[in-house]
């Protein structure tokens, strides 16, 4: 009693009696509370060992000033009963069991201690249960040795660990079927719904179910992850480490100059990491997967699948890249390649019924090297061909389109894509033509008119049937030059002027494009491309980095046959682009690319279609920003300067200079005014 007393003044004699007389009224616990007051006086403020904390939540609750909740030293949990732990605090059973961990004799891991095995090393409970003869059962599913989850009974057998899976309900909480906690119950509960226990992160303060509980407290899975992947030099040793004492984000010493065991070392590489499996970090991981896939599990990869073997394993999110291997389409279809079941062709993939997964599949191999490049548009058009000829009718009016095919638009497909090499050859415009072509010989046959009797007025009437009406041109053109018919007019069709954004409006977008630095770099640097300079977004998607230069501590970017100084804010944007690169590219994609704006698809750049759903998030639209720009600059540069500077064709520029009503006189007085180019060079004046 007098132990207790001189612990805790705040209260009269006959309360603490009362108290102890609770707590510990005779016997061992009296013996233990006594021995703990004795050689620890401050035992009650620590609230170890339970006993003592026993009696200090006594205490408290009959009014003690002197004391407060003994909580966890290293969680900070209360309500627990608590140990002495190493530091001298008092520490819950868990965190003290992770204090005494020790490397496992099995598994080698740093973990709590389960057990012992025969010779008297430490092993893990995870260890224990796997190696105790005394759990594992055969397994009526698979027919393995293993600990049992669920044990025989009215004629079922026992259902090891690996095979149980949960009984299907209707969760109460998301109410979708699914396997499902207590689902013979009124209250079936899936995974994804079971409640999880929150506490206070000791590191953002939010309340979260912890992922970890860390000697500074409970720490979230998002700080857990930021904590294990955060390196800097360690004040001890200087390596670039993981810096772990002392405890928090003030931490500055290594686990190793701490004497603290490393518990989060991936077990090939050795960085310390957010393990993914068996010990194995993410990026150690997708390498064993990957290799297990391309060697058909020979651990030994064919010499052309080395290229997709290191594009695959030096994926930016390694995580990203293991779910592909695991359920992406594309992947099984690697995995027959790796075993010889799927040919390394473009015609093996070419027929293949899953042409989507085929196709991705195709520029992984490509971009890898193991199989040559071929244009994939002129590829795809002949596909489409195909299948356009086998919807015509009669024998006759096929032949036909299938010559103008062949022999006009196609050939001339093939030498565009030979003459100017580029990752897409433009196939829309010769497929409306193809278009056209069969839907004016079915108009035509509809009216009992063959091509060889067709007339003017007929041309004329079926001119009527669309504005499309106007692409037969071509074909018209052609069976003419080949005596297939007569020759017909079809006049051009009027080139559409469309509408523009205000100049206002205009540099307010590029405004915010230059400034805003939380916008994706891809954004603002396509974006002031389109805005600042007129460029369609075709020739902004295949732009490379070799167009952009430095000159005298100046960025300039290459569109026409000059480069072209960019504005301060674009030029770091641009640098940013190209030095980081992307975030979100497909598997397979080479860790080095020359694309400015590199795509999904491994090995290639952006699709515009895709460049123009990203700008019109923002507001930006690539038909009437892209008007605004070159009427700007047609109406203060000359046709050929803004052709040569641009990259349009002089004919081009000319009518952008008339509509703008631009002139030479207005030009040549502001240059010899200002002696430089009053536009482009200064656009980061706007």
């Amino acid at each position: 009693m007098d132990l207790a007393a001189a612990a805790d003044r705040s209260l009269p004699r006959p309360v603490i009696e009362a108290a102890v007389e609770v707590v510990a009224p005779a016997g061992q616990a009296l013996r233990q509370l006594a021995a703990a007051l004795a050689a620890d006086p401050g035992a009650l403020s620590r609230g170890a060992p339970p006993v003592a904390g026993r009696l200090a939540a006594e205490l408290i609750a009959r009014g003690s000033a002197a004391l407060t909740v003994p909580a966890c030293a290293a969680c900070g949990r209360t309500g627990l009963p608590l140990f002495r732990g190493a530091g001298g605090g008092g520490v819950c059973q868990r965190c003290r069991a992770w204090q005494l961990a020790a490397a496992c004799a099995s598994c080698g891991k740093v973990k709590p201690t389960g057990g012992r095995d025969s010779s008297g090393q430490p092993v893990c409970e995870v260890c224990r249960r796997r190696d105790d003869p005394g759990r594992r059962r055969e397994c009526g599913a698979c027919g393995r040795l293993a600990p049992v989850a669920v044990r025989a009974r009215d004629g079922r057998p026992d259902i090891c660990v690996n095979c149980y899976q949960l009984p299907e309900a209707t969760c109460s909480k998301c109410q979708r079927q699914r396997p499902c906690a207590f689902a013979a119950t009124s209250q079936p509960v899936c995974p994804s719904c079971t409640p999880r226990a929150t506490a206070a992160c000791a590191r953002c303060g939010q309340d979260r179910p912890p992922q970890a509980r860390w000697p500074e407290g409970p720490v979230c899975d998002p700080c857990y992850t930021a904590a294990l992947r955060h390196r800097e030099p360690c004040a001890a040793c200087g390596q670039v480490r993981r810096l772990v004492a002392p405890p928090g984000p003030a931490a500055d010493t290594c686990a190793d100059c701490a004497k603290i065991p490393v518990t989060c070392a991936c077990g090939d590489c050795g960085i310390e990491d957010k393990l993914y499996e068996k010990g194995r970090c993410a990026r150690c991981s997708l390498r064993r997967r990957a290799t297990q896939l391309l060697s058909a599990g020979t651990g030994i990869v064919a010499p052309e699948l080395t290229g997709v073997l290191s594009a695959v394993t030096a994926a930016r999110q390694p995580r990203s890249a293991l779910n592909w291997l695991r359920k992406g389409a594309g992947a099984s279809l690697l995995a027959d390649v790796a075993a010889g079941r799927l040919a390394v062709s473009h015609q093996a993939l070419d027929t293949h019924p899953h042409q989507r997964a085929a196709d991705y599949l195709r520029h992984m191999l490509t971009a890898g090297g193991a199989l040559p490049p071929r244009d994939e548009e002129l590829a795809r058009a002949e596909r489409w061909l195909a299948s356009l000829l086998d919807t015509i009718e009669p024998a006759a009016d096929r032949r036909l389109v299938q010559a103008y095919a062949t022999w006009q638009v196609i050939r001339r497909l093939r030498a565009s894509a030979q003459r100017r090499p580029r990752p897409r050859t433009p196939t829309a415009h010769a497929r409306n033509n193809m278009h056209a072509a069969a839907g004016l010989l079915a108009w035509l046959r509809s009216g009992g008119i063959t091509l060889g009797s067709c007339g003017q007025a007929d041309i004329d009437q079926w001119l009527r049937t669309g504005p499309s009406a106007s692409l037969a041109r071509d074909f018209l053109a052609w069976a003419a030059s080949r005596g297939h018919c007569q020759r017909l007019a079809i006049p051009a069709p009027a080139r559409a002027t469309g509408a523009a954004v205000s100049q206002d409006q205009r540099w307010a977008l590029a405004a915010r494009l230059l400034h805003d630095n939380a916008l994706d770099p891809t954004d603002r640097v396509a974006g002031c491309l389109l805005l600042l300079y007129g460029q369609p977004l075709s020739r902004i998607a295949i732009m490379t980095t070799s167009q952009v230069t430095g000159h005298d501590s100046e960025v300039h970017i290459r569109l026409g046959r000059h480069d072209v100084p960019v504005p301060g804010p674009l030029a770091t944007a641009t640098l940013q682009l190209i030095h980081d690169g992307r975030s979100h590219r497909g598997v397979g994609s080479p860790p080095a690319t020359t694309w400015l704006f590199p795509g999904h698809l491994p090995g290639r750049p952006i699709t515009p279609a895709r460049l123009g759903e990203r700008l019109r998030a923002l507001g930006i639209y690539a038909q009437t920003g892209r008007r605004a720009a070159l009427l700007d600059l047609a109406a203060q540069l000359p046709a050929a300067v803004t052709a040569s500077l641009l990259g349009i064709h002089e004919t081009t520029a000319a009518k952008w200079m008339h509509q703008a009503g631009g002139d030479w006189t207005r030009y040549a007085a502001e240059l010899a005014r200002t002696r430089s180019s009053p536009t482009l060079a200064n656009t980061s004046a706007r």
